[in-house]
């Protein structure tokens, strides 16, 4: 319940909500609706965000990829969903996921697949294999590099 504020002061905050980090349209718009704006306002809002730089939408989708598969360590599979989630465009998604190094892609998913394998002393090879494969599914990684990991080991 946010009443009270001016145009002005809505969208000052707006700004500084933008300029903290990246948001994605859906984040504002949310951010938004806390306010209780008229549609017309929304637009208006929304509109001076976008003419000046402070929403865009493939600045968003880039940065939240390189967070995620940096910082988290998600797959691909899982950031598209997220972003999908999001509303951002598959253009926007397709380039993003650019931003992604393969050869640091793969590097990454060896090292969560050997940190799990390390992580599971004296489990059968099935199950082993079945936990390692669950977990880098659930992480996001595609299903094909994921066997083509797991040949590595058994």
């Amino acid at each position: 319940m946010k009443r009270g504020f001016t145009l002005e002061e809505i969208k000052k905050k707006i700004e500084r909500y933008c300029v903290y980090q990246d948001r994605c349209h859906k984040e504002v718009e949310k951010k938004l609706f806390e306010y209780y704006l008229i549609p017309e306002a929304k637009e208006q809002i929304l509109l001076h965000l976008l003419e000046n730089n402070y929403l865009n939408e493939e600045r968003f989708a880039k940065s939240f990829v390189r967070g995620k598969f940096r910082i988290k360590k998600w797959g691909k599979d899982r950031i598209i969903r997220e972003l999908n989630y999001k509303n951002i465009s598959a253009t926007n998604i397709k380039i993003a996921l650019k931003e992604i190094d393969e050869d640091e892609y793969m590097e990454v998913l060896n090292n969560l697949a050997e940190k799990k394998n390390g992580a599971m002393k004296g489990e059968e090879v099935y199950k082993r294999k079945k936990k390692i494969f669950d977990y880098l599914k659930y992480r996001g990684y595609e299903t094909d590099l994921i066997i083509e990991v797991l040949r590595k080991y058994y």
